[in-house]
């Protein structure tokens, strides 16, 4: 019996002891855990940070580059960076560009007045019965300067200028006063290419010098940009890329003005043969009408 209760008691100590001894196994356990939790949590900045700090940069460097760059060229931005030389070369094709407009517009409207006068002149010219009528309405103010009513005036002029010399222009010196006539007339054709052709020179000049201006710039641009690759010491697009789109941009501008300027002069070498040979016409008209009016004795 005292055996019995003997090992009762000692299970029960033995389970008062276990039962005391499990807080102290689990604080020991959690101990580890809680050890390498902060040690991990401590490890994962130290490795992301500096991969963030160090992408960071990279992203700026390229924004800058595009924005800087790509983004903020334009035709004028490329203008006023370029060099002293490339600068007055586009400067030069500018005004030349600019000073065919002008000629295009100021020869269009001298040729549609010169053909409406031209009409209006024949029309009235058509309607003379004597040769001192067909003078009258050739030295009119209404038609002074028109080429076709300088060739009659001066027909008329000569004639008259032989009747006033006591020369029987309708007789005997008919011939001779006819030939004179037809001299003056001739002078004053001689002279009308060349008052028509005003300007023509210059576009001539701007239609075949013009490219090769541009390119001596984009030239000297290009050699300039290949100057500052072996300064910088960098063959970087980015860095590359303004300097020779500056230069070629010259060559662009060579082409805008010699591009119109030939245009322009072969249109105005169409209409100034088309004008010649209207007054060809006329100058046998004339003959004929002078002709008659001798053989009418007028």
């Amino acid at each position: 019996m005292l055996d019995r209760n003997k090992n009762f008691i000692l299970a029960l100590a033995g389970a008062a002891v276990l039962m005391a001894g499990a807080p102290a196994l689990a604080q020991d356990a959690a101990a580890p855990a809680a050890a390498t939790a902060p040690a991990a949590e401590t490890a994962a900045p130290t490795t992301t940070a500096p991969v963030a700090a160090e992408a960071a940069p990279v992203e700026d460097v390229a924004g800058e580059d595009a924005g800087g760059h790509s983004g903020g060229i334009t035709p004028i931005s490329m203008f006023m960076d370029s060099g002293l030389i490339v600068k007055v070369v586009m400067i030069g094709l500018i005004l030349a560009s600019i000073f065919s407009w002008t000629l295009l517009i100021i020869k269009l409207i001298e040729f549609g007045s010169l053909n409406k006068k031209t009409d209006t002149f024949l029309e009235n010219f058509r309607q003379a019965r004597t040769i001192a009528d067909m003078r009258k309405v050739a030295a009119s103010d209404e038609f002074d300067g028109n080429p076709l009513a300088d060739m009659a005036a001066a027909a008329t002029e000569e004639v008259e200028l032989s009747r006033q010399a006591g020369l029987n222009v309708v007789g005997e010196h008919r011939d001779s006063a006819l030939f004179r006539a037809q001299t003056a007339v001739s002078a004053v054709q001689s002279g009308l290419a060349g008052r028509l052709s005003a300007g023509q020179m210059f576009l001539a000049s701007t239609g075949s010098i013009g490219p090769f201006v541009g390119l001596f710039g984009t030239v000297y641009g290009i050699m300039n940009s290949f100057i500052g690759i072996a300064e910088s010491n960098t063959t970087n697009l980015a860095v590359v890329a303004p300097g020779i789109a500056e230069a070629l941009l010259a060559t662009g501008i060579g082409l805008f003005a010699a591009i119109p300027a030939v245009i322009f002069y072969n249109y105005f070498n169409t209409r100034i043969a088309a004008y010649g040979t209207r007054s060809d016409g006329f100058n046998a008209e004339l003959m004929n009408a002078i002709s008659r009016q001798l053989d009418k004795g007028a």
